[in-house]
């Protein structure tokens, strides 16, 4: 599909065309009977909990637009909540989840365990983000809005993290029926400081603050321009936490040691990222300053052979492509940009502009797909183009904008009890935590 001449689009319509597009994928692609939403837009996808978790936190911003009615918004998430809160707990094939724990991919239609998929508890964490969103915002007497607010406390408070913890100090990622724990944890600096604070927040079934502790103590550090940066490779870890947690201001002693906080780690990290692909050291096809967005994502299959225009290193396929240390095979993720919009706008605009001006064809049905590589051999400029569009990415594109413009999400979860406790346990001091948070949700 051709872009639109931005030429003669302002950069207020250009975001909310955007923003009203990846909206709109969750409006397509959710199953209405019970709220569950497909991982991506291929006809076959099965459901991604953490998509759930987007769509939830995503309908607040679509009332508040004018892009969904207020009371039908409300209707699917009651919808969804009450799939979730009556689905089966339990280690049988069928189950949807074990001990307040969900399973990473369900079926669209039953909710039953796909695959072999594990027990996430990321995924997990990302869901119940959404369902607390939610809660936050339908705050209405009546039964609807009431039945949302009292789901959404059954389902956080049965959510057992102490037994995630497999009686070690950090948290597990995951579990599977006859395989038990998975051999991994939540350490070094990652997406898991959501999962730390919905834990230590717990009014039920709260971990010890050590293993935030435990967590944080793993961080790897390095200097950029003569500044402390907290690293890690891909965009989104540095995105995923700070789409319902406000950073700005706050920081845990970690962040305190070293003069930073989250936020202005971000906005590092997007530095890094544009002087790697101005720098260009893998000599990639199109990366330049406003070119770039490295991340997790999916990219050309690494089993056809050689793929490039001329000798490169081989394609990855899906992979956690990062910045400045790799992986990297000239696959960019289009949306990362634009989802940076509250840490740097002018980065994220130019570079939004950027790749639109430069792919023309980049866009799917208006939305970004997951992943481009230019350097690989396609139909246009464009090279290898993704044939899908992923359920989270528009979704953490629908809430940073909404942050950046009107702060509508972050506002919601500054006056949730759980948040605040969980960071506080953390150790987290300043900004707008030395308040009191009013209308709190729970």
């Amino acid at each position: 599909m051709l872009q639109r001449n931005n030429d003669t689009e302002t950069d207020d319509a250009l975001v909310d065309r955007l923003q009203r597009s990846a909206f709109d994928y969750f409006l397509r692609y959710t199953n209405p009977e019970n709220g569950l939403v497909a991982d991506t837009s291929i006809k076959t996808s099965h459901c991604s909990i953490a998509a759930v978790g987007f769509a939830l936190s995503s309908y607040p911003v679509g009332v508040e637009r004018g892009w969904i009615e207020r009371a039908a918004a409300a209707e699917i998430v009651l919808t969804t909540l009450n799939f979730f809160a009556e689905s089966r707990q339990g280690q049988e094939r069928h189950a949807t989840g074990h001990r307040g724990f969900y399973y990473h991919f369900i079926d669209m239609k039953r909710g039953h365990r796909a695959w072999n998929s594990e027990l996430s508890l990321i995924d997990s964490a990302l869901l119940i983000l959404g369902v607390l969103t939610a809660a936050a915002y339908f705050t209405g007497e009546d039964e609807t809005e009431t039945s949302i607010r009292e789901l959404a406390t059954m389902l956080y408070e049965r959510m057992d993290w102490r037994w995630a913890l497999n009686r070690g100090q950090t948290l597990t990622m995951g579990w599977k029926p006859g395989g038990g724990f998975l051999r991994w944890r939540w350490q070094g600096y990652d997406e898991a400081i959501l999962l730390y604070t919905l834990a230590l927040g717990s009014p039920t079934h709260p971990i010890p603050a050590s293993s935030y502790d435990a967590f944080a103590s793993t961080y790897t550090w390095m200097m950029v321009k003569e500044k402390p940066f907290l690293y890690a490779g891909p965009l989104f870890i540095h995105l995923f936490s700070h789409a319902w947690i406000d950073f700005r201001g706050i920081r845990d002693r970690f962040m305190a040691e070293k003069e930073s906080d989250y936020f202005t780690n971000t906005q590092i990290a997007i530095g890094v990222q544009r002087d790697y692909t101005e720098r260009n050291p893998g000599h990639f096809v199109g990366y330049n300053r406003n070119i770039w967005g490295l991340t997790a994502c999916d990219g050309p299959n690494p089993s056809g052979g050689r793929h490039s225009r001329n000798t490169r290193p081989k394609v990855l396929g899906y992979a956690a492509r990062g910045a400045p240390f790799g992986p990297d095979d000239g696959t960019i993720a289009p949306w990362a940009p634009l989802a940076c919009l509250p840490f740097d706008r002018e980065a994220a605009l130019e570079g939004t502009k950027a790749l639109l001006s430069t792919y023309p064809n980049l866009l799917l049905d208006e939305r970004f797909p997951g992943g481009f590589n230019p350097t690989v051999e396609g139909r246009g400029p464009e090279g290898w183009i993704d044939d899908r569009s992923v359920g989270i990415d528009q979704g953490i594109l629908v809430m940073m904008i909404e942050n950046d413009r009107t702060g509508l999400i972050w506002n919601l979860m500054r006056q949730s009890q759980i948040l605040r406790k969980g960071l506080e346990r953390a150790g987290f001091t300043g900004g707008w935590l030395g308040g009191t948070a009013s209308d709190a949700i729970a």
